[in-house]
């Protein structure tokens, strides 16, 4: 019964966004066959160092969903604190439901049902805009420091992946 209710939600979301779609980002399936599987394109936000990136990801959803979370990794190279260097997303959204067992985060900022694929991708590029969110307790230690003690080597960093997304369109 999950697994129907969650392919459904599935289909209403894409369906809504193929509608009426949302700036700063869109959103497919990667097989016609297989609604868990979704590619994703974000755009880098305006006025920020990703500005003028398209960077692609997967979000993969659990049978699951909507109990559990997607699992968000981004296949375009991206440096950031919030992305580990295999292209998964580390964000709070995307954590399993309830009480973290490290303190770091309130169960309210974790996954909860309500959630849906345009909050995600709204969340992905609230972390886009403001890196320094991610130095507190970082997916990728290295982005988190270079963020932190040498911001205009970041920003090349951010660049070099903001011109490649861009070659590969």
């Amino acid at each position: 019964m999950t697994e129907e209710r969650g392919a459904l939600l599935l289909r209403k979301e894409l369906a809504a966004m193929n509608k009426s779609p949302t700036m700063g980002f869109s959103a497919g399936l990667i097989d016609d066959d297989d609604i868990y599987r979704w590619e994703v394109c974000v755009y880098g936000p305006p006025e920020t160092c990703y500005e003028g990136g398209y960077f692609k990801a997967h979000l993969i959803f659990p049978h699951e969903y909507p109990d559990k979370p997607p699992k968000m990794n981004f296949v375009s190279e991206i440096w950031h604190p919030n992305v580990h260097s295999d292209g998964t997303v580390c964000i709070s959204i995307l954590h399993e439901p309830g009480e973290d067992k490290y303190g770091y985060e309130r169960a309210s900022e974790r996954w909860l049902p309500i959630h849906t694929v345009e909050s995600i991708l709204l969340s992905v590029i609230s972390m886009l805009s403001d890196p320094y969110t991610g130095t507190e307790s970082p997916a990728n230690i290295d982005a988190a420091i270079q963020f932190r003690e040498d911001y205009e080597a970041f920003r090349k960093e951010v660049s070099k992946n903001v011109n490649d997304s861009l070659l590969k369109l």
